[in-house]
């Protein structure tokens, strides 16, 4: 199928097949596009709504072209949020991920700058004074030095060259919101993702279940964010085991009170920065028992807790004692000095 094939067929509201998607994501990746077609076929997405089996061929193609990584860690996760949820909070998954760290889960990170966002996690790692331009072979030493590490989009993609100048020309959300993180070069089987719609949850569990994911918590916040949220009931829809549930969690549930959404935000990613340092040094407050949150999740899903409640719990030690500044820290560094092992 031709890409100009697609973009009629979607435009007609049908489902692509999962062949159809692999071909016309294959001639994206290949630079056969035209940045015309590839934002038209990326608007016809959006308006039709992804399926499962689209989301599924394009992560799939994604992968296959990827440089990717092994890591070997029975508690290997990602965090991550797909963007594009509009409400500008801090960076939540990039503290949590050092929090998780801390709390003794290897953490794989993958991410890209700032597309629909105030700030995205390669902004903010930067702004810490952390080297992105590193190999498959260099974050791999990192993450065993560090325990923590960041896979930048463009250094493990760079078939995604062909539709980085579109997405920043719409700068609207798009299916490749949703790829990043289905598409994590250390192939990681043990994820949190926020998403930046409710509709979502359900179908990226069963995308995940598809690619193969052990245990996977997708999450939206009824404020809109795509983390679990302190400022109101989150939507979960948790892949484990083969099965996927569907459940709602609140603040209150982890002993933590109802915040004000304004609490975590911010303007750009000096300011992120600022306020995850202000966590990692014990301040306490709503982006604290944001990070928390969140961060228990990723302890959860690592197979280290058993319940999503002890990972929580978990996760204010590892910020009370210390071990998540210490893996932000042992992180840039690493990034710096010891990338080449």
């Amino acid at each position: 199928m031709t890409i100009q094939q697609a973009i009629a067929a979607l435009l007609e509201k049908r489902d692509l097949a999962r062949s159809e998607m692999q071909d016309v994501m294959q001639q994206i990746m290949t630079g056969q596009c035209t940045d015309a077609q590839i934002g038209g076929l990326l608007i016809a997405l959006r308006m039709k709504g992804e399926s499962v089996d689209e989301i599924t061929a394009a992560a799939q193609v994604m992968s296959d072209l990827a440089s990717g990584l092994t890591i070997d860690s029975p508690h290997l996760i990602d965090i991550v949020g797909t963007g594009g949820d509009s409400t500008g909070t801090f960076n939540v998954s990039t503290a949590a991920s050092f929090v998780a760290a801390g709390a003794g889960a290897t953490v794989a990170k993958h991410g890209n700058r700032s597309v629909s966002s105030n700030s995205g996690s390669a902004d903010v790692l930067e702004k810490a004074g952390a080297n992105l331009s590193l190999n498959a072979e260099q974050v791999a030493n990192v993450i065993a030095q560090a325990g923590v590490g960041f896979m930048f989009a463009p250094m493990h993609h760079s078939a995604m060259k062909h539709a980085i100048g579109p997405r920043k020309e719409m700068a609207v959300r798009t299916i490749f919101n949703v790829l990043g993180p289905l598409t994590n070069p250390a192939k990681v089987k043990r994820q949190v993702i926020g998403v930046y719609a409710p509709e979502l949850t359900a179908t990226l569990a069963e995308v995940f279940g598809q690619l193969g994911s052990e245990h996977t918590m997708v999450v939206h916040s009824d404020d809109g964010m795509d983390e679990l949220s302190v400022c109101a009931p989150s939507q979960v829809s948790e892949l484990k085991n083969g099965k996927i549930s569907h459940y709602k969690v609140t603040p209150e549930e982890f002993g933590i009170t109802r915040a004000n959404i304004e609490d975590l935000v911010v303007n750009d990613s000096t300011e992120s920065l600022q306020m995850i340092d202000a966590v990692l040094a014990g301040e306490f407050g709503a982006p604290r028992d944001m990070v928390a949150l969140n961060a228990g999740a990723g302890i959860y899903v690592s197979g280290l807790s058993t319940t999503l409640a002890d990972g929580v719990k978990a996760a204010y030690a590892a910020i009370d004692n210390g071990s998540a500044l210490a893996a932000k820290n042992a992180y840039v560094s690493a990034t710096n000095d010891g990338a080449k092992a």
